[in-house]
């Protein structure tokens, strides 16, 4: 399987009706404080912008609500994944994407045989408090070489001055959160983020 190189990182719906458009192939939405009639309303609608611009969708943690709402591609964290159904995860046909920050993480990823694995955060990042240092560049060669042919996504503090780097490394996938949703200008900062991860499509 083979990723878009930007994987784009948004908090709703009305995040994608604005940055879908300019051409962005790849998303998922991570909402994480919601009742369950807001999030099936803001999936439901995430997925028909997709689908209108010819763009992935991924469904970060409610895995449940993603199969109800006819999605096919889900992204758990390693707590998540220890609550997930993944049968019934495979059943749907829903292919799967998996957070690592750790040795120990990466071998309970790799054994859930998931459609990509995601390491981070690479450089330090102002998103979350994390517990993991800043991982490298050289964490990204070592993770790839683990996981081979398996496409890997780096994450964490990635702008477009340190693509190059990443994607020599060997990440298959660039992902993005508050370098856009903070920027002064997210759809500039997005274009800017398409134009450059061209040469890796």
């Amino acid at each position: 399987m083979k990723l878009d190189p930007f994987y784009l990182i948004v908090d709703s719906a009305a995040w994608i009706e604005r940055l879908v458009p300019l051409g962005v192939r790849l998303v998922q939405l991570r909402i994480k404080d919601m009742d369950e009639d807001g999030l099936r309303m803001e999936i439901r609608k995430a997925r028909t912008l997709c689908a209108r611009h010819r763009c992935q969708l991924i469904i970060n943690d409610h895995w449940r609500l993603a199969i109800e709402e006819g999605c096919d591609f889900i992204h758990l964290g390693q707590e998540d994944l220890q609550t997930a159904d993944l049968p019934a995860i495979q059943a749907a046909g829903v292919r799967l994407g998996l957070s690592t920050h750790d040795d120990a993480e990466l071998e309970t990823a790799v054994a859930a045989e998931p459609h990509y694995v995601a390491l981070g955060p690479v450089y330090p990042t102002i998103l979350k408090k994390m517990k993991w240092a800043s991982q490298g560049l050289e964490r990204i060669r070592a993770w790839k070489d683990r996981i081979a042919p398996l496409p890997l996504v780096a994450i964490g503090g990635l702008n477009p001055e340190r693509l190059d780097g990443v994607f020599a490394a060997g990440a298959d996938s660039a992902a993005v959160v508050t370098d856009i949703t903070l920027n002064s200008d997210p759809e500039a900062r997005t274009r800017e983020w398409i134009e450059k991860t061209h040469q890796w499509r």
